[in-house]
């Protein structure tokens, strides 16, 4: 950078604008300094030194008109404001969470900064340097971004994105340094607006507020019957030529005349001048206030180079520092007509399109007002003098600052014009009160009727402001008849305007007729209007020719089409363009790449679109058709499809549809993937050593629908590791729950306790009541056996045993999530076995369910009586007892049965206390299901039909792991037994069970009964043989005086009567025995103090004999 002193100006203001960034990291401190910066007299490459604005510039202007020019530098201004606020992230010292990185997904990134050249490099410069998959972000070693080189190239941003909104917005005070990076720098003219400026020997006192009074508006008078016109000073075409709103449209067939968007529509849509081709000019935008950036600018401040509204001006400059400053009243530019806007219809409130007359629900004109509100006061005024008002002659709004109208220069509070009544003769005033003006469409009616003739509305509606006076009143009758003497008048001379009034109401009336016509038949308004234009000096309904005429038409077109094309190729251009638009579009499809074919390949659904949008002109029809069939095929030539005939032809099939087309020129294309796909060669497999990677990884995010480019990377370095036995889809479903690949590696290998194979997790299979997980293969054999050649309660883990099958709560809950387990594992046949057996489970909850003492069936017993008849075996028993049936039991209790049978069946007599240990057997306390067994030997039983696990001797449940009993610890298999249990009372001596029968007066037998005495003991019990529980004889040697029992059966017959008498076993403990079964029953064994033994024992005895005997234990007499 050279000495100048433009350099050592910019030296010293970018040395200051970096203190002050660094410092506070905020844009609005640095903001003067940088307008500072953007108004310095240097050229780009001067200026800017981090990186290169004039290529950024070049780049997103390069190749583009004054239009497209614009809007690349409005997007240009767009982004790099999203740089600066990048920028300032880095430096603001609290800066966000996610500041390491920037996402490409964003949507405000995409569409601001990715949408210009260069964006990215002032990122590289900011630090993000790291390519990523989805955006950029800092090296992984950077900790910290570099805070100065950040702030010189946030600063070098934020007075490019100045200089740059000053190009677009013409307020650049040195065009000159951007003539030759950007092509269509033109200097806009400087509006004339209503400004105050201070003179130069006039100075500002400090301590007095500046007072700010815009300067007076130079008026211009009016010149007789001509609308007022816009100052000398005010830019050319600025104003509608019609109504004086802003303009949009330039007309150079109306001797270059500005139009607004509505003026327009109505003017050009005359058929003289409907072939007009219109210039758009482009809207300049509206100024915003620099510090809210809302309000509309209201002066500018020349100390400070700020533009403030007026809020943020009494605001900002109310501070006694900034009181001095010197500003300049900006006047708001003209606003536009709000006919350029979306209007309301003030009748039903529906919003219509800008073009729209009438509205499209009640067909009300635009202007016209509400029915309850249509009374309008003649005095009636705005409410504020500087609001827009509207004339109530012509209906313009005019600014509020005008008294006068600008279009048909009526004072502001003047009402509508009255109606000039046409007499048809002199003193005619019946028809002068007859003819009456609408106010909705200004229709002037000749015929005393409450709806006007042209828009069919309410003269009500109207609320009488000109209503003829034979509506008002009552008319009075009287026919004119001439007087004799008088001279005859002349006839009055017939009125231009009512004639003109008249034949556009008969054509609008035809027209909309015509249209509601070929709406009832499919045809468009745009068809119905083409026609009348093609057809529109006979009288040939436009339906009918449309039906008859067009395609005739369309296939001279499409034949007009070919010749020019066939005119073309051999070098005869018959046709020429005959507008300069046209001449441009011909010079920009032969600079374009030929790809026309032969001709003769148009379609009639192509001619049809051409000729509605040309409005009916066969000649235009067949330019427009050719222009438009040319974009089409360079299109499809972009697309990559070359052949000239095959584009013409898809294109004809597709009636001139790109899409169409598109699909049939794909189609060919297309057909070896479909042959693959409908083939019945299999698939081939995906091969994870593949040398091409991207393919494979492509075909596993085809297959398999994985959330990521990532994981079908991770699947294949996966399936290439030495040693590998899981399969593709083990994989897949391993790394689509984690990418962590060591947690992988451990779903993928489980071993199964059963088999000891190793499985992944997801063909391992658990039960819900504990944590063991087996294969599936070993899960639905082991269930497949135990409900073949089991009992339902042995279907538990075959690792665990779990869940507890005494636990009725925790059972049922087992049973209903084991039934949705296996009923995908189980075979048919198994698993209806199983149903039926759960099915049987529940039913033994019944208190009506039976088991047969005859068979292993059950039923429910509906009936009350005694007898009852097994409905399998048809055997009978005693639904009390259990007992068989026979007919001494009719009418006798199961008690005074079993007492006749004691005393007069020899049979029994013979059995003697065999007999009598073998009716006062087990019974289940489940299932209630009879045992003709004894309880001697082992105490645990298992049920085998609910496989119910008690102790004979009490009924008290057996657990095989810690159960609920209150300060039980014990963890293997146990019971808690009373203490006049079997399980105690068989280990005493019979001498001392008989001892304790003789204290309670129960007699006992000793010798056999009828001479039974035997050498063996012939009570039947359970015994376990060769795995299998079997029901046999005891066989133990018996011994005199024990009723021809052995001594462990004798045991077991004096207990039962203890039992049945329910005779406490407490008074016959020694010292012992008392103390260990209080410590059983959690009695206080705490000796007092001087308490002697006889105390002591006699005080533990009486607290043991305070606890129960046992509630479970059978007590059958």
């Amino acid at each position: 950078m050279n000495g100048s002193p433009a350099s050592v100006q910019m030296d010293e203001v970018r040395r200051r604008a970096q203190s002050l960034l660094s410092s506070s990291g905020s844009a609005q401190d640095v903001k003067a300094e940088v307008q500072k910066m953007a108004g310095i007299p240097l050229p780009p490459s001067e200026k800017y030194l981090h990186f290169t604005a004039e290529a950024m510039l070049r780049e997103n202007t390069a190749g583009c008109s004054r239009h497209e020019t614009q809007e690349s530098l409005s997007r240009l201004v767009k982004a790099l404001s999203i740089l600066e606020k990048y920028g300032c992230n880095l430096i603001c010292p609290a800066r966000p969470r996610y500041w390491r990185s920037v996402k490409h997904n964003n949507p405000v990134f995409r569409t601001t900064v990715d949408a210009v050249k260069g964006g990215r490099t002032v990122l590289f410069l900011y630090g993000y340097t790291n390519q990523q998959i989805d955006g950029l972000s800092f090296p992984d070693e950077v900790s910290e971004p570099d805070t100065e080189k950040v702030v010189a190239v946030t600063l070098e941003v934020m007075t490019l994105r100045t200089e740059v909104d000053m190009l677009v917005k013409g307020t650049h005070p040195h065009l000159e340094n951007f003539k030759d990076i950007i092509p269509y720098v033109i200097q806009q003219e400087k509006l004339v607006s209503d400004v105050v400026v201070s003179p130069p020997g006039e100075e500002q006192h400090g301590d007095e507020p500046q007072v700010l009074s815009p300067s007076p508006k130079p008026t211009q008078a009016p010149v007789h019957g001509q609308p007022l016109k816009p100052s000398t000073g005010a830019p050319t075409a600025s104003y509608c030529n019609l109504c004086g709103g802003t303009v949009s449209l330039l007309c150079p067939s109306c001797d270059n005349k500005p139009f607004c968007d509505a003026c327009d529509d109505l003017f050009h849509r005359h058929p003289s001048r409907a072939n007009h081709k219109r210039d758009k000019i482009p809207n300049t935008k509206q100024e915003t206030c620099t510090i809210c950036g809302l309000s509309a600018v209201h002066a500018q401040c020349s100390t400070c180079v700020q533009k403030l509204c007026q809020k943020c001006d009494r605001l900002f400059h109310s501070h006694p520092d900034r009181k001095g400053h010197t500003r300049t009243v900006i006047t708001p530019a003209k606003t536009s007509s709000p006919s350029l806007s979306p209007w309301q219809c003030a009748h039903c409130t529906t919003v219509n399109e800008m073009r729209a007359v009438l509205c499209t629900t009640c067909e009300r004109p635009r202007l016209a007002t509400a029915a309850a509100t249509a009374q309008e006061s003649p005095l009636s005024v705005p409410t504020s003098p500087n609001t827009e008002w509207q004339c109530k002659s012509c209906t313009v709004m005019n600014q509020g600052s005008s008294i006068l109208c600008e279009v048909c220069e009526r004072p502001r509070l003047a009402t509508r014009p009255p109606v000039a009544p046409v007499l048809s003769s002199p003193g005619s005033l019946s028809d002068a009160e007859a003819k009456w003006t609408c106010q909705f469409c200004t229709y002037v009616n000749t015929k005393p009727t409450v709806m006007c003739e042209m828009c069919n509305l309410s003269c009500k509606d109207s609320a009488g402001v000109s209503l003829p006076g034979s509506l008002l009143q009552t008319p009075s009758v009287t026919k004119y008849q001439p007087q004799p003497g008088v001279k005859p008048q002349p006839m009055p001379r017939v009125n231009l305007e009512l004639k003109r009034q008249k034949m556009m109401r008969e054509d609008g009336l035809t027209l909309i007729h015509q249209i509601r016509e070929a709406e009832k038949r499919g045809i468009s308004p745009e068809e119905v209007y083409a026609a009348l234009c093609t057809c529109g000096g006979s009288n040939t309904n436009p339906c009918d020719w449309l039906t008859s005429e067009l395609p005739l038409l369309l296939d001279e077109i499409c034949a007009m089409a070919a010749s020019v094309q066939l005119n073309y190729k051999a070098g005869d251009s018959e046709i020429q363009p005959t507008t300069a638009a046209e001449r441009e579009g011909e010079e920009q499809e032969q600079s374009g790449p030929v790809v026309a074919g032969e001709g003769g390949k148009l379609s009639r659904a192509e001619a049809k679109l051409a000729w509605l949008a040309v409005g009916g002109d066969t000649d235009r029809a067949v330019r427009q058709l050719l222009r438009d069939r040319q974009v089409k095929m360079r299109e499809l030539h972009s697309l990559g499809f070359r052949d000239v005939s095959q584009c013409e032809e898809a294109l004809r099939q597709s009636g001139g549809e790109v899409k169409g087309a598109l699909s049939h020129l794909q189609r060919p294309l297309l057909e070896p993937f479909h042959q693959r796909i409908w083939t019945d060669q299999p698939e081939p497999p995906i091969d994870p050593k593949n040398p091409d990677k991207q393919r494979m990884c492509r075909r596993l995010l085809a297959l398999y629908d994985l959330p990521s480019w990532g994981r079908c990377e991770l699947i294949l370095s996966l399936l290439q590791e030495p040693g590998v036995t899981y399969s593709l889809e083990d994989v897949v479903q391993a790394v689509k729950e984690s990418h962590d690949k060591d947690f992988i590696r451990r779903l993928l290998n489980n071993e199964c306790p059963c088999c000891l194979s190793i499985f992944p997790r997801s063909k391992m299979q658990s039960l819900t009541s504990c944590q063991c997980s087996v294969c599936h293969e070993c899960f639905g054999q082991h269930f497949t056996i135990a409900v073949r050649d089991k009992h339902i309660r042995d279907m538990v883990c075959p690792v665990c045993s779990e869940p507890d099958i005494n636990d009725p709560e925790q059972l049922d809950s087992y049973f209903s999530t084991l039934d949705i387990q296996l009923r995908d594992c189980l075979e048919l046949d198994v698993y209806e076995l199983f149903h039926k057996k759960l099915t049987e489970h529940a039913l033994m909850k019944d208190p009506k369910f039976l088991w047969c003492c005859h068979c292993t069936s059950g039923f429910i017993n509906e009936g009350d009586q005694l007898k009852v008849t097994c409905l399998s075996c048809h055997k009978s028993f005693c639904a009390q007892c259990k007992k068989p049936w026979e007919p001494q039991h009719q009418d006798l209790s199961c008690e005074q049965f079993q007492q006749w049978k004691r005393e007069n069946d020899p049979e029994y007599q013979r059995q003697g206390l065999a007999g009598y240990l073998r009716d006062n057997g087990i019974t289940c306390p489940h299932c209630r299901f009879p045992y003709a067994l004894t309880k001697g030997g082992c105490m645990h039983f298992t049920c085998s039909q609910c496989r119910y696990e008690f102790c004979s001797g009490c009924n008290n449940p057996y657990h095989k792991t810690g159960c609920k009993t209150a300060q039980c610890n014990y963890p293997g298999l146990h019971a808690h037994h009373p203490r006049d249990c079997l399980f105690y009372l068989r280990d005493w001596e019979p001498n001392r069970l008989q001892d304790l029968l003789q204290r309670s007066g129960v007699e006992f037998n000793t010798d056999a009964s009828n001479g039974t005495q035997t050498d063996a003991c012939g009570v039947m019990e359970q015994k376990d043989e060769g795995g299998q529980q079997t029901d046999s004889p005891c066989g133990i040697q018996t011994q005199p005086g024990q009723a021809g029992l052995c001594e462990k059966h004798y045991r077991e017959y004096l207990v039962s009567l203890i039992n049945v008498h329910s005779v406490d076993p407490a008074p016959l403990y020694d010292a012992q025995e008392l103390t260990r079964a209080c410590e059983r029953y959690q009695v206080d064994t705490q000796r007092g103090e001087n308490e002697d033994d006889n105390a002591y024992h006699a005080r533990l005895l009486t607290r043991l004999m305070e606890v129960p005997l046992g509630e479970k234990v059978p007590r059958n007499k």
